[in-house]
């Protein structure tokens, strides 16, 4: 697939035990099924070939050549198939019976793996059977349809077209292990994890299966795809449900229900998982050797081509990744980040002994967020409202609307309304530096902005407080602030958070307030978003409206997150928004405000290199002092050239 996604399947084919012929068909032609699908990677279950309660018949030499031959079918019909497939097959080798992973692709057994921890508790025997992996690193062979193939756990395979396409594998108990080979395979370099499972299911196990599949995807920072066998296995005295589960990094694509055989799909993001690794470059992965100096060299790998049709991707993106999903999510979540945000500030006002908080307070949502954390902070601080400061500047392009909306916020919490309107000083100032007030140039909106800012720090140099910056993190990416206005404060609150979230907070305020506060908040989410510093028009009404001429924010945002969290490529980001607003917003829109965010984002880094402190709430932060560290005078052009 394109942009680094490569579609897996997790599969779990009806079995008889110690029947491989008829295994031997199901693995095939659920692995043709697979591939038309576009599957490049198949991985089926553990001893799916012969099945997992065989019991004393694994030390049959007649299942030992079943098995052998079977794989030799696998192989023959791979050839047309096309994907890399992993099947679970018992073979004897070094005069041991192994559990192993078999990996075939293109008509050639590419290598097995044979598992490293073998159960012996509770319903599990297999040291009656089997022998544990070699503890030797360094890969032996095994003699297989009249070839050697490479043998041991420290198999890498890699795709020859795609080197973050790549593969390992461990079984079943591997992962239950506290040192599972998996934690080795991804700092050797696999992007992939497949396991080759047989758990039994009882109650409670499937959600601590889950978890421990979510969470070792996300702490190795990989795609993991679990294969579980089920319905076919003896039922003497276990049941097996066919769990299975496509995770990557700490999310689940996919998952089967219990007790229904099948085929689940997933699509994982291999080069964003190889990214997201070079931005955790502290030691994690490719150093070369581990804290008990295992060296890595020691892998051996092995080539691969997939030969698979390539199908459209079907995964899905939220418009709004900034935000959380699920209306308990995004309440659970806005109380938290609210939480994070008044602490930064309750800590900055007892440390400097502020007196008072003075903000400026438009009306707007950024601001409105800003002042509700305020008061969040003084009320954990146990300082009275009467000290929060808050300051409405009307100007040449403030409307009626927005003014009220701002002074009835401010009286219905009980803080401090001042109003000092701005019109004179500016037109003063205008005078003074010789600007024509019928020119609505940027002088004209800047002005207005930077007199606020000095109405603030005099006040609060005045009361004896901290002016609380009111600007998100959406605005610091596009540079929409003016320099030592609007993006001067003292201590700034919403700094890392984005204009999509502040709406959700904004909101989630409104409801847990309720009665006028609440109708208030709701009044002001109905509002254009603006700047304000353009006259209104005819009908008293905003004229200058900002998503008219920055860009619509759900758009940037998910440009912004895209870009910077993820590392991706603007042709990428170009690919994904297309799908995810398909229908909202077509390729030319997307194309051109693309461009108009890279364009902002790197010719506006100047304002980011010298921004007040604030709290980072989430991933994504733009501080020089924290997480983003870019030259103010780095060139966009490479960056545009992809968008096409």
């Amino acid at each position: 697939m394109r942009y680094g996604f490569v579609k897996v399947c997790a599969a779990t084919t009806k079995i008889k035990v110690a029947d491989v012929k008829f295994n031997t068909e199901q693995i095939i032609n659920a692995a043709r099924k697979a591939a038309d699908e576009g599957s490049e990677l198949i991985v089926f279950p553990e001893l799916c070939v012969c099945g997992y309660t065989c019991g004393d018949l694994f030390n049959q030499n007649t299942l030992l050549e079943g098995v052998k031959t079977a794989l030799n079918e696998i192989k023959l019909a791979s050839g047309k198939i096309g994907a890399l497939m992993f099947v679970g097959a018992s073979l004897e080798n070094y005069g041991r019976l192994y559990n192993c992973a078999v990996a075939i692709c293109n008509g050639k057994i590419l290598g097995v793996v044979p598992k490293t921890y073998l159960p012996n508790y509770g319903e599990f025997y297999e040291r009656r059977h089997f022998s544990p992996a070699p503890e030797n690193r360094s890969a032996g062979t095994i003699l297989l349809s009249g070839e050697e193939v490479p043998f041991g756990t420290n198999l890498l395979f890699r795709s020859a077209s795609n080197k973050n396409f790549s593969v390992a594998a461990e079984i079943c108990e591997d992962l239950w292990a506290p040192e599972s080979p998996s934690i080795k395979h991804a700092k050797a370099g696999a992007n992939i994890i497949v396991n080759l499972s047989c758990s039994d299911e009882t109650v409670g196990k499937a959600e601590y299966r889950k978890d421990l599949v979510k969470m070792q995807s996300g702490k190795l920072v990989a795609g993991y795809v679990y294969s579980d066998a089920g319905d076919g296995e003896s039922t003497t005295d276990l049941v097996f449900a066919g769990h299975n589960i496509i995770a990557e990094n700490a999310t689940i694509l996919a998952e089967s229900k219990l007790f229904e055989n099948g085929l689940i799909y997933g699509e994982i993001d291999v080069d964003m998982l190889s990214s997201e690794r070079r931005r955790l470059s502290g030691g994690y992965f490719k150093d070369g050797k581990d804290g008990a100096g295992c060296d890595f060299i020691s892998y051996t790998e092995i080539l691969f081509e997939t030969n698979v049709e390539e199908k459209e991707l079907e995964r899905k993106f939220s418009k709004t990744p900034f935000v959380p999903e699920g209306t308990e999510k995004i309440a659970e979540r806005s109380e938290l980040i609210l939480s994070l945000q008044a602490k930064g500030l309750q800590k900055r006002l007892e440390h400097t002994k502020a007196k008072t908080a003075v903000i400026g307070i438009s009306g707007g949502l950024d601001s409105s967020l800003a002042f509700l954390v305020t008061c969040k902070a003084f009320k954990a601080a146990g300082k009275d409202f009467k000290d929060i400061i808050a300051i409405t500047m009307p100007g040449f392009g403030t409307t009626q609307t927005t003014k009220s909306n701002a002074e009835k916020l401010v009286s219905a919490l009980g803080a401090t309304l001042k109003t000092i309107p701005i019109s004179d000083s500016v037109k003063c100032h205008f005078k003074d530096i010789g600007h024509d007030p019928e020119n609505l140039n940027v002088t004209y909106e800047n002005s207005q902005a930077r007199m606020r800012t000095m109405i603030l720090m005099d006040i609060a140099n005045e009361t004896g407080g901290l002016v609380i910056g009111t600007g998100d993190l959406s605005e610091l990416a596009l540079g929409w602030a003016t320099y030592n206005g609007d993006h001067m404060s003292m201590y700034a609150v919403n700094c890392s958070v984005p204009k999509t979230l502040v709406k959700y907070l904004v909101a989630y305020e409104a409801d847990l307030l309720r009665g006028e506060c609440g109708k208030i908040l709701k009044d002001i989410l109905a509002q254009e978003i603006s700047p304000e510093l353009l006259p209104p028009d005819s009908n008293g009404q905003i004229a200058q409206k900002t998503e008219d001429i920055v860009g619509p924010y759900i758009l940037h945002d998910f440009f912004l997150y895209y870009a910077v969290r993820r590392g991706f490529s603007p042709d990428k980001i170009y690919y994904l928004a297309e799908k995810t607003f398909k229908g909202e917003y077509d390729g030319k829109i997307i194309e051109k405000w693309l461009k108009n965010f890279y364009k902002r984002f790197f010719a506006q880094q100047f304002k980011r290199s010298c921004i007040p402190d604030g709290v980072k709430v989430g991933s994504v932060a733009l501080s020089p002092r924290g997480d983003w560290r870019m030259p103010s005078d780095a060139e966009v052009q490479l960056w545009l050239d992809k968008i096409k």
